[in-house]
């Protein structure tokens, strides 16, 4: 493993709740609502659809990669000429194969955890992947993959750091729990050139930040719904991140 693969995995191993609190936790704090994901009518025009558009061309197949309800191929309808999404939630495979229905796109999903699924999956002309690598550690085998798959090209979404360090305040608060740095895209950028990938980088700004109602804040931080209130209150002395990046390069 190279210096910047090892820092990245440090760093994303840093990020993990402790044992003792996760034992607390009324609620699964890493566990997504499948109906938060369901893709907009009308898709956001992004620079990540701007890079994906441009490698699809005419036509292509596209593959999302931890796609969620499929924000990131189905913005690409109209096109995109079929898309396969991976998750390994499987209700949020629901979410994607019901809008490609809505959308009359030929699609597959496969339900797994990148990349041991990626032989299931098979090639797609573009491989697209939002908001997932700050969930990866190990993260060299998760970018070949990627390049691995696609015929003529990659685009990864991410923010500028973890989309949960904004929150390190409040762990801090909460449960005395201190934070290391949060990996960055300047991390993720410095795997990809050491496995010999230069990508084009975009930085932009996002118009929504994450998601922050106070609930789902408390099952984040491993908190009973008795402590919402308090968090409320919390969450307005905290800055929500709005940087995200593309990150595209040619297979």
């Amino acid at each position: 493993m190279g210096v910047a693969a090892r820092t990245w995995a440090e760093l994303q191993e840093g990020r993990g709740i402790p044992p003792e609190i996760l034992a607390t936790a009324p609620a699964d704090p890493w566990r997504h609502d499948a109906a938060d994901f369901r893709p907009p009518d009308v898709p956001a025009d992004t620079p990540s659809r701007s890079a994906a558009l441009e490698l699809l061309g005419a036509g292509g197949t596209v593959l999302d990669v931890g796609c969620g309800g499929g924000d990131a191929a189905f913005g690409l309808v109209g096109v995109a000429t079929g898309v396969v999404g991976v998750d390994r939630q499987e209700d949020m495979l629901e979410v994607f194969a019901e809008a490609a229905r809505s959308r009359g796109v030929p699609f597959r999903t496969v339900l797994g955890q990148w990349p041991d699924c990626a032989p299931e999956a098979g090639e797609a002309d573009v491989v697209v992947s939002h908001h997932v690598l700050h969930n990866v550690v190990d993260l060299p085998p998760f970018l070949l993959a990627l390049s691995a798959a696609a015929r003529r090209g990659v685009v990864v979404e991410m923010l500028a750091q973890h989309p949960m360090a904004w929150l390190d305040p409040l762990w801090e608060r909460f449960h005395d729990l201190h934070r290391p740095r949060p990996a960055t895209t300047d991390d993720a950028v410095a795997v990809l050139r050491e496995l010999g990938i230069s990508p084009t980088v975009t930085r932009w700004e996002r118009r929504n930040p994450p998601r922050q109602d106070p609930a789902w804040v408390a099952r984040r931080l491993c908190l009973g719904p008795e402590r919402v209130a308090e968090i409320e209150a919390a969450l307005a002395a905290l800055d929500r991140p709005r940087t995200a990046a593309t990150l595209s390069w040619s297979a």
